[in-house]
């Protein structure tokens, strides 16, 4: 008796897992009958920031690929749409305009067989000309810092119609690569790293009258437009208290041409740093830490490489 349960038993689950597994190599829900979607699948990112001091070769560029059952033919035309975005501090984000606008519109015709894939595929290019231009803004009103968010919008000929905000997470995972929206930010390119002459006169001590040597601005990793500045003191440290170099963490810090400082010194003393003025070759600031020592300096371009004309 207990032997005909046992075998009773293995029939039985036997059964099931071969009813499973036939359910599972042959499905029961028709699959073929499903209504597949479309998306744009980002190929290259060419160029996705707008140079604040450069707009007229500035632009957003991208190669996407039409994917769908019919291998991008069903794509009718894919609508470019753009709105400006500023932060500002206590209020928030600001958008101009609230909703977004098409500044270009791709047709099927603009999209054409390639030798890598089997999905066709189209470039888009949107000056920041055109970009500023639709969003009813002028080159004047942008700043560093500011965001062109670009949305892309498929439509297909069966009318259906494919955007960032009815897919699902997955697709702008990198197998997909397709989230529809690209943020296009105003950077505000900076190259200040190098080792320069300086000459500093400061009144906080007799013996810095007048000072010179070399500093060297290091480029901080992860941080645009942020330098390592080797003695924030320029000397004057080294003039008035021989024998203890001037030692700690500070950086001279360019915002789209705004300069400041930032960081401490061994002593926990912070830095304030204000503008005079500059020209191809000099460039004349004050400093002052919060124990009261400070200075005048000149900072020497070097000949291959003259301050830029945004400095302020």
């Amino acid at each position: 008796m207990k032997i005909f349960k046992y075998t009773f038993g293995l029939l039985l689950g036997a059964a099931v897992f071969l009813s499973s597994c036939r359910d599972f190599v042959e499905p029961r829900i028709p699959y073929s009958d499903f209504d597949t979607a479309a998306y744009l699948r980002t190929i290259t990112r060419t160029s996705t920031t707008f140079n604040l001091f450069d707009f007229s070769n500035s632009k957003f560029e991208i190669a996407i690929e039409a994917v769908d059952a019919e291998d991008g033919a069903t794509v009718e035309t894919v609508e470019v749409r753009v709105r400006h975005r500023r932060l500002i501090q206590n209020v928030g984000l600001i958008y101009t305009p609230t909703n977004d606008v098409i500044v270009k519109t791709l047709q099927k015709s603009d999209f054409a067989p390639n030798a890598d894939s089997r999905f066709l595929r189209s470039t888009i290019v949107v000056t920041a000309a055109e970009a500023i231009a639709a969003v009813g803004l002028t080159a004047a009103d942008i700043e560093g810092a500011d965001v062109f968010e670009f949305r892309l919008v498929l439509n297909d000929r069966f009318g259906r119609v494919f955007t960032n905000t009815n897919i699902s997470g997955d697709m702008t995972a990198p197998f997909y690569n397709s989230p529809f929206f690209y943020p296009v930010s105003v950077v505000c390119p900076s190259d200040l790293a190098g080792t320069f002459d300086y000459t500093s006169t400061s009144g906080f001590c007799a013996a810095a009258a007048n000072t010179s040597g070399k500093a060297t601005l290091t480029a901080v990793a992860g941080i645009p437009g942020s330098y390592r500045v080797t003695d924030a003191s320029f000397g004057l440290y080294d003039a008035c208290y021989p024998g203890s170099p001037w030692v700690g963490n500070v950086r001279i810090n360019d915002a789209c041409g705004k300069l400041s400082m930032s960081g401490t010194d061994s002593f926990g003393d912070s830095y304030t740093f204000t503008y005079i003025s500059s020209d191809a070759t000099n460039l004349r600031f004050t400093w002052i830490n919060t124990f009261g020592e400070g200075g005048t300096v000149t900072l020497k371009s070097n000949a291959e490489k003259p301050w830029p004309a945004t400095l302020r």
